[in-house]
């Protein structure tokens, strides 16, 4: 007597609306405006200036601005990236993940591959100008030969007058490199801290819940490990960087970054920055579980569609 085989259940993509669009824009938006733009000016100042600890990189920031100078880059590179990597993710991680099990990879798999496809896309599409500008901004002298502060849109312009599409995408493979890891890693880390919690709270059961505090907790304890990448941020933020450097070589690669960081400043230059970074990554995550599903019924309530793919 023979089995039917039984058949595999209907492969479907996540569905992409406007409701999710509108969703992962405005949250992304509220996240950088509050306390994102402040550690990620930390993070890239401590990176670039790698001789200043954390007391003396908030010191040099205030120097720059006071309370403003906390907030370089934020209008309008920062507001562009938050405003479309989004967008890009979620279309770009939709089509991968529905096309990485129907090759044959489970949930887990899929879903890690299909963050880091989304990853990819973010920097080259949108992300890697946008990461390149805002460095500029936290990097550059405040004043060329004694005038007045060159503006955003003033750099951007000189930057693409002498080098091109090159010049404004400097550091965008590191910027690649950077954003495959950390959505694969936060995804990974972030599903084995529930595991553990499930564990823990004896909701074994798929179908339980995990509590708002539970979820949170996970996140932000992925989103913090997933810092263990700081060298390639280090090395992007060097590539980008407008700080004037007699002993940088000309035309950095990810290789070449790498080579002259360690040479100049030993493993411990690698992770400069690692401290607001990590906080970064909890405050990003904690933001985005924490008022995600607030913003999803707003949202849902605004557009009479329900937003059901992840920010």
């Amino acid at each position: 007597m023979s089995i039917a085989p039984t058949q595999p259940a209907e492969l479907k993509k996540k569905p992409v609306s406007f409701s999710n669009i509108l969703l992962g824009a405005g949250l992304n938006l509220c996240e950088v405006t509050t306390l994102g733009q402040p550690l990620e000016v930390t993070k890239t100042t401590m990176a670039a200036n790698r001789n200043l600890n954390f007391l003396q990189s908030v010191k040099h920031i205030w120097s720059r601005g006071g309370v403003f100078g906390f907030y370089q880059g934020l209008i309008p590179w920062a507001w562009i990236e938050a405003s479309t990597k989004g967008a890009v993710l979620l279309f770009v991680s939709a089509e991968a993940e529905y096309q990485f099990k129907s090759l044959g990879l489970g949930n887990f798999g899929a879903g890690i591959m299909g963050g880091v496809s989304g990853g990819v896309a973010q920097a080259y599409l949108t992300m890697g100008f946008c990461t390149c500008m805002k460095t500029v901004e936290i990097t550059k002298a405040k004043s060329v030969a004694g005038g007045a502060p060159q503006s955003s849109w003033a750099a951007f312009k000189d930057i693409y007058r002498k080098e091109g599409i090159r010049g404004i995408n400097k550091g965008v493979n590191a910027v690649a490199i950077r954003q495959m890891t950390n959505w694969g890693s936060r995804f990974g880390l972030s599903r084995l801290v529930e595991e553990g919690i499930r564990n823990v709270t004896g909701k074994t059961n798929p179908d339980e819940k995990l509590s708002p505090l539970e979820k949170i907790f996970a996140s932000a304890v992925g989103g913090g490990l997933s810092a263990w990448n700081q060298p390639i941020e280090v090395i992007r933020v060097e590539m980008q960087s407008k700080k004037e450097d007699p002993n940088r070589p000309k035309n950095l690669t990810v290789g070449s970054a790498f080579r002259y960081i360690y040479q100049s400043s030993g493993l411990k230059g690698l992770y400069r920055g690692v401290t607001p970074r990590i906080g970064l990554g909890v405050w990003q995550t904690v933001f985005m579980v924490g008022f995600g599903d607030i913003a999803k019924e707003f949202v849902g309530k605004l557009t009479g569609e329900t937003p059901v793919a992840k920010h």
